[in-house]
């Protein structure tokens, strides 16, 4: 038997749900399915919303940030947070090139990138452990000690909206859906 989660509403939502999530229908002008289902723990959400609008506030650029989001939503296998972050990125004039090459694990445009990638991942598959060449190797393609942080915050964010979903199996928004992906 599978549990169901609850994909709230403003009205159905838990009181202190209720204004983060009348935010978040102002800024994406819909309610996220992901946003309705955390409602459901008012801390989670908050705290979702306080990783992302900080993550996003980070040092790294459009590029840079899709492809810490998308090599974390790839490597944990989130069907939800890979459609949503495709259309994400389109809406931030990302390249398709970057968002096409994350989804389908291929190599990135440019060296750059594709250390940010492969560190991001090593960072995912090691929990944080990272050997001194492996740091040598991102300080070498011009990140920073700064970055090399910015990517645990940007990975406990992806935690928290990864985990959520595949424990609530958030069906994907409709804005979203033509971005579907499956491992």
């Amino acid at each position: 038997m599978m549990t169901t989660f609850t994909i709230h509403t403003l009205e159905s939502a838990p009181t202190k749900s209720q204004p983060i999530l009348e935010k978040s229908l102002k800024t994406n002008g819909m309610l996220p399915n992901l946003h309705a289902v955390m409602a459901e723990a008012p801390g989670l959400l908050e705290g979702y919303q306080v990783l992302h609008k900080l993550f996003t506030e980070s040092s790294f650029n459009a590029e840079e940030l899709t492809v810490v989001w998308q090599t974390i939503n790839v490597e944990h296998n989130c069907t939800y947070c890979v459609p949503a972050h495709t259309g994400i990125a389109h809406m931030m004039k990302v390249d398709a090139t970057i968002t096409e090459a994350l989804r389908n694990r291929e190599i990135m445009p440019t060296e750059k990138l594709q250390v940010l990638h492969e560190t991001t991942l090593l960072m995912v598959r090691n929990r944080g452990e990272l050997s001194q060449a492996e740091i040598q190797t991102f300080f070498d393609a011009g990140f920073t000690h700064q970055q090399l942080l910015e990517i645990v915050l940007g990975m406990a964010q992806k935690v928290m909206s990864n985990y959520t979903n595949h424990l609530a199996h958030t069906p994907v928004d409709s804005a979203f859906k033509q971005f579907a992906w499956d491992k």
